[in-house]
């Protein structure tokens, strides 16, 4: 697997560039000359694809992405990744004001959220009605959120102006995931509708927490630790 070096904070905005590749019904949109994330056109750039999921950089490693509410582009990620239902997604929200509306958060979990956010973790909690339920884990009905630190991503959230779903993109039968670009457009172009090339990622995932025992009194629960410091969290 080639390892690009990842680009200090992804300054290097004048680096992006959108690759797309013909949707469903034929269109072909040629890859656009690179420009700020800020400056792609909300129609051809920043939510170009998503018909079949797009691979977008993060603050942690490149992710599928698709729609909330696309049922086919959904189970579509699942079958890239190898996983089923009982795979937490993640829910990639701009900022903390969307949280509340798809996860039943209180005080104390709050106060949490708020001191590692923006940044390189995914919380875990329970999802609220307006999650759709293929989405929520089947048996604990709780979703995976998270508010990342990355310049483009962030560009991309705020030009489709709601969350969308995310899973980290990690090939089926490994364990770490791409940070190449043009790899995954290799490997992923017949099944991926676009590809934003950001520059290199971290290999390192999320740190991973679960917040759900709060709502007992109980404290969090480390699922994984990843790039996120856990001394944001007092853990």
């Amino acid at each position: 697997m080639r390892v690009k070096k990842p680009h200090p904070r992804w300054a290097g905005f004048s680096a992006c560039a959108l690759h797309v590749w013909p949707d469903r019904h034929g269109t072909v949109s040629s890859s656009s000359p690179p420009k700020p994330p800020s400056a792609l056109d909300p129609d051809r750039g920043q939510t170009a694809g998503f018909g079949r999921g797009d691979g977008r950089a993060t603050d942690s490693s490149y992710a599928l992405v698709c729609h909330l509410d696309d049922k086919t582009a959904v189970d579509h990620l699942r079958r890239i990744r190898g996983v089923d239902e009982r795979h937490h997604l993640t829910l990639l929200c701009r900022d903390l004001s969307d949280l509340s509306s798809y996860a039943k958060v209180d005080n104390r979990q709050f106060r949490l959220l708020k001191a590692a956010t923006p940044g390189p973790f995914t919380f875990i909690l329970e999802a609220t009605k307006e999650v759709p339920r293929r989405v929520s884990h089947p048996q604990r009905k709780t979703i995976g959120l998270r508010v990342p630190d990355h310049p483009s991503l962030q560009a991309l959230l705020q030009a489709h102006g709601q969350p969308l779903l995310a899973t980290t993109l990690i090939p089926p039968g490994q364990t770490e995931a791409l940070n190449d670009a043009e790899e995954i457009r290799e490997r992923y172009e017949k099944v991926l509708s676009a590809v934003m090339d950001a520059g290199a990622c971290s290999l390192e995932p999320t740190t991973v927490v679960d917040l759900t025992p709060m709502d007992l009194g109980d404290e969090p629960i480390l699922v994984r630790k990843g790039r996120g410091e856990l001394h944001l969290l007092n853990l």
